[in-house]
C-alpha cells in the first residue's frame, strides 16, 4: 500500500515538474531572430520609440503586465513576457527609456551613462542568445581589442601597469607572464572563475525553486555537497586571496572591477565572475548603448505593448486582500491609474517597498524582513568630457583604464568613505576611465571629428545630501563648486594618461549621486542598486532574495534580484519573467543554445566536406 502511495506521489511530482518546465509555449524561438536591419540614425524616428511621452490615451487596453522602470532588467522582463503573449506597458520616469543603457547627446557629444562594455557575447553564448531573442536579432556588438583593460597601481615613479587580455587561454597566460612568481595563486583563482561561470546557475536555481525546498537543500547540507559554489558565494574575497598570495598588486587584479564594496566585504565568487565575464571577449553595442533599449522596446511594440516615458509612478495599487492590481502615474499634478493583473518593479527594492507601496503595506513584518536583508549601495560620480579631435589625434583607445593610488583596496576604500565632506574631493583613491567614441565604429559617422570620455568613481551619498531637495541644474554655486572639486581631480588624473586631451576639452558635464537619483531614479544615487556585500551573497540570503514579493502579483526585477551590471540586471529580468510565467524560461534558452550548436556543427561539417571535394 505504502509503495503505491510513494509511486503515485512520484508520478504526480514528475507530471507537475514536466508541466512547469514544458507545459506552456516557449516565448523564444529561432524563427523570431531576423538579420539586423539598417541602423536607424533619424533621431525623430528613434524618439518615437525611446522618448514617447505618457498620456492616458496611449495606454494599451487590456494590459497583462505593467513594468516600472525601463532599465535593462525591466525591458528584459517586459520583452520576455510580451513574447509569451502578454500585453506589456513599460513606464519610465525619465524623458528617455533605457535606464543605465541610455546615452545622451550634448553639444554634439554622445555619452554612455552606465553601459561601458559587456562580456560573454561570443557566438552562441547564453547571453548572446538572450540579447538576440529580446531584440529579435537586431542588436549588433563590436568586439573590443583583445587588450580590453589596463590597471595602474600607484603614482609617479612608483606606478605599475598591468594589462588584461581576453581569450580562452590568453587571459590566464598573459597574467602569468606579468606575475611569474604567483603561478599557483593565479591557477587557483582561475579555477574559482571556472566554478563561478559553470555553477552560478545553481544559485539562480535557488530563486526559482519553491523557497522551502531551496532552504531545505541548504540547511540539510545537500547543496554544499553538490557544489562548492554555495560556499564560495559567501566567502570574503580578501580572506581567500590572502591565502593565495602576499602580492598586493595581484590582490587588486583579482578585485579590480570595483562596485563600491571593499574586497573584504565582497564575495570572491562575484569578483571572480566579473573577471570571467570578459574572458571570451569584451563588447560594445554598435550604435551606442541606447540601441539596446531602442530594439528591445520595438520587440515589445511588435507584440502589442509599448514603453512610455515621463511617467513617474507614485504608487503601486494594492487592494484590500493585499493583491497588486496596477499603479498610479503622476501626470500634470494628477494621479492616473493604470490597471494590470501583474506589476513588475525594476526600480530597486528600497524604492519599491519604501516609496511605492501604501504605508500600511510598508510596515508589514514580511516587507521589513526583505528590506533588512539589503543595504544601500554607494553612490556613483561621473565626469563626461567632450573633445574636439579624433581618437587618433588625442591618443584615445577602446581599452578601459582602472586607476588605483595604492594596492590596498580595503584600507583605501575604508579610509576614503570615512572622510568628511570637505576632505573627500582631495583624496579619491581609485577611478575608471572609458572612451565610448573609441569603442563604437559608428561614432565617427554620428559625430565626426569629436571624441568623448567618461570617468567614474564611487562616493558617499551623504557628502551631497544637503542639496537633495534642490532642483536639478538649479542647486546653487556651493553645489557646483563642490562637485567640480571632485571632477577637476579626476580629470587631472586622466590627463596624466592622455596629455593631449586637456587643450582639446570643449565640453564637460558632471553627475553626482543626486544626478543619478533624478535621471535614473536610483536610490541615493547608487547606479549598482543595493549594496553587493558579503551578507547578500550568503547562499541562504540568495534563496530568500527572489523576484516574488510579499505582495501578491508584485514582482522584482533588475540588479537587486541577483547581481549588478548590465548582465546581472538582464538575468534579473529573465528570472522575473520566469517567476511571472511560472515557467523556467532558461530551459527554453538552453534548448535554443543546443539547437544553435548543432546547426553550427552541421555548417562546419558541410564546409569541411566542400573543401575535400
Amino acid at each position: 500500500m505504502w509503495l503505491l502511495v510513494v509511486l503515485a506521489c512520484l508520478v504526480i511530482w514528475a507530471g507537475v515538474s514536466y508541466w512547469y518546465l514544458f507545459g506552456k509555449p516557449s516565448p523564444f524561438s529561432l524563427d523570431s531572430v531576423r538579420p539586423p536591419g539598417p541602423r536607424e540614425f533619424d533621431q525623430k524616428k528613434r524618439d518615437k520609440v525611446i522618448k514617447q511621452g505618457f498620456s492616458a490615451d496611449k495606454v494599451p487596453e487590456n494590459l497583462d503586465v505593467v513594468v516600472i522602470g525601463s532599465g535593462i532588467g525591466g525591458l528584459a522582463a517586459g520583452a520576455t513576457l510580451a513574447k509569451a503573449g502578454k500585453k506589456v506597458l513599460v513606464l519610465e520616469q525619465h524623458d528617455q527609456a533605457g535606464g543605465c543603457c541610455h546615452t545622451y547627446v550634448e553639444k554634439g557629444f554622445e555619452f554612455d551613462v552606465g553601459l561601458h562594455y559587456v562580456g560573454q557575447l561570443h557566438e552562441n553564448s547564453l547571453l548572446r542568445i538572450i540579447f538576440d531573442q529580446l531584440s529579435e536579432g537586431q542588436l549588433e556588438f563590436q568586439e573590443l581589442n583583445q587588450h580590453f583593460d589596463t590597471i595602474q597601481i600607484g603614482l609617479g615613479d612608483d606606478k605599475r601597469e598591468y594589462s588584461i587580455f581576453s581569450g580562452k587561454t590568453e587571459m590566464k597566460a598573459h597574467l602569468l607572464k606579468q606575475f611569474p612568481d604567483d603561478t599557483d595563486a593565479i591557477e587557483t583563482f582561475f579555477q574559482i572563475m571556472k566554478v563561478s561561470a559553470k555553477k552560478t546557475h545553481y544559485l539562480a536555481t535557488l530563486k526559482l525553486l519553491p523557497q522551502w525546498l531551496s532552504l531545505f537543500l541548504l540547511k540539510s547540507g545537500i547543496a554544499d555537497a553538490a557544489s562548492s559554489v554555495f560556499r564560495l558565494s559567501g566567502t570574503s574575497a580578501t580572506d581567500l586571496v590572502n591565502k593565495l598570495t602576499a602580492n598586493k598588486d595581484l590582490h587588486v587584479i583579482f578585485s579590480y572591477l570595483f562596485y563600491g564594496v571593499p574586497p573584504k566585504d565582497s564575495s570572491i565568487l562575484i569578483n571572480a565572475l566579473l573577471v570571467h565575464h570578459y574572458k571570451r571577449g569584451a563588447y560594445y553595442p554598435k550604435g551606442g548603448g541606447s540601441e539596446i533599449a531602442f530594439n528591445i522596446i520595438r520587440t515589445i511594440q511588435r507584440h502589442g505593448g509599448t514603453c512610455l516615458v515621463r511617467a513617474p509612478v507614485s504608487q503601486v495599487l494594492v487592494d484590500h486582500k493585499g493583491v497588486a492590481y496596477g499603479v498610479k502615474v503622476r501626470k500634470g499634478g494628477k494621479d492616473v491609474e493604470v490597471h494590470a493583473p501583474v506589476v513588475v518593479s525594476n526600480c530597486g527594492i528600497f524604492t519599491t517597498f519604501q516609496k511605492l507601496l501604501p504605508p500600511e503595506i510598508q510596515v508589514k513584518p514580511d516587507i521589513q524582513e526583505r528590506l533588512n536583508m539589503m543595504k544601500h549601495g554607494r553612490g556613483s560620480f561621473l565626469v563626461f568630457s567632450g573633445f574636439d579631435g579624433t581618437e587618433e589625434e588625442l591618443g584615445l583607445v577602446s581599452t578601459n583604464f582602472w586607476l588605483f593610488k595604492n594596492n590596498d583596496m580595503d584600507k583605501s576604500m575604508e579610509e576614503f568613505f570615512a572622510l568628511s565632506k570637505d576632505e573627500a574631493p582631495d583624496n579619491i583613491p581609485m577611478m575608471f576611465i572609458t572612451m565610448p567614441s573609441a569603442k563604437d565604429p559608428e561614432a565617427k559617422i554620428r559625430h565626426p571629428g569629436k571624441s568623448c570620455m567618461t570617468i567614474l568613481t564611487m562616493v558617499k551619498y551623504e557628502w551631497f545630501q544637503e542639496w537633495t531637495d534642490t532642483a536639478v541644474r538649479h542647486r546653487g554655486d556651493d553645489y557646483f563648486h563642490y562637485k567640480m572639486r571632485f571632477a577637476n581631480k579626476l580629470f587631472d588624473w586622466a590627463c596624466q594618461l592622455f596629455p593631449n586631451i586637456r587643450d582639446k576639452l570643449v565640453f564637460q558635464d558632471v553627475a553626482t549621486p543626486l544626478t543619478n537619483m533624478h535621471y535614473l531614479g536610483s536610490q541615493r544615487g547608487a547606479m549598482y542598486s543595493a549594496e553587493h556585500n558579503l551578507e547578500r551573497f550568503q547562499a541562504e540570503a540568495v534563496a530568500r532574495n527572489r523576484c516574488h514579493t510579499p505582495v501578491k502579483n508584485l514582482f522584482l526585477s533588475g540588479q537587486d534580484v541577483f547581481s549588478c551590471g548590465i548582465a546581472g540586471a538582464l538575468h534579473g529580468g529573465i528570472l522575473c519573467a520566469s517567476a511571472v510565467l511560472e515557467r523556467i524560461v532558461y530551459v527554453d534558452l538552453l534548448f535554443l543554445k543546443k539547437k544553435l550548436k548543432r546547426q553550427k556543427a552541421k555548417e562546419l561539417a558541410q564546409l569541411a566536406q566542400k573543401k575535400l571535394q
